[in-house]
């Protein structure tokens, strides 16, 4: 008798946050440029993996603090809340089903970024909203944006106090 096949790994110690602004001209989202493989020279939102024992939203603050400068206390985030979707991919590489939770943060309109904080990244550039799906490389990426669009950034949106993140340090479930 063979022995039993193990199929794929699922994982799920990846975070995305897409960080996005209101302008004027509509809503903007920030992008980074990978500066190393495997995804050198394309274009993501915010991301990197929970470290061991840290929580999803953890990790999300601090992927933030070291890909942007932005804390949980800066004044330029206006708030930030949970996507409910989570789009699986899977990595032949790595043999690995993996599910990745996603953010939104929304930044002041005049937040701006220079890519010096981390080696991660070679450019930065906002992509206005209405270019999201020619500027997104992944399928999962652009349901991500536009879960944002048509769920958080709508006026009015019934779900965004539910999605809603308690910024770490305070004890008001409303506040973010």
């Amino acid at each position: 008798m063979s022995a039993p096949r193990r199929g794929a790994d699922l994982r799920a110690d990846l975070v995305d946050a897409y960080l996005f602004r209101r302008t004027p001209g509509g809503l903007e989202l920030l992008q980074l440029r990978r500066a190393d493989e495997p995804l050198e020279g394309t274009w993501q939102p915010v991301m990197g993996h929970a470290e061991p024992g840290e929580s999803a939203p953890d990790a999300l603050w601090r992927e933030l603090r070291e890909e942007t400068g932005l804390t949980p206390d800066s004044p330029s985030i206006l708030g930030a809340w949970a996507l409910e979707e989570v789009h699986p991919f899977f990595l032949a590489r790595l043999n690995a089903v993996v599910l990745a939770p996603r953010f939104a943060v929304e930044v002041a309109p005049g937040w701006s970024w220079t890519p010096t904080r981390s080696g991660e990244h070679s450019a930065a550039r906002w992509v206005h909203a209405d270019h999201a799906d020619g500027a997104f490389l992944w399928p999962g990426q652009r349901a991500a944006v536009r879960e944002l669009i048509d769920t958080l950034a709508a006026p009015g949106s019934p779900a965004e106090p539910f999605l809603r993140l308690t910024r770490p340090g305070t004890t008001n479930a409303s506040a973010t």
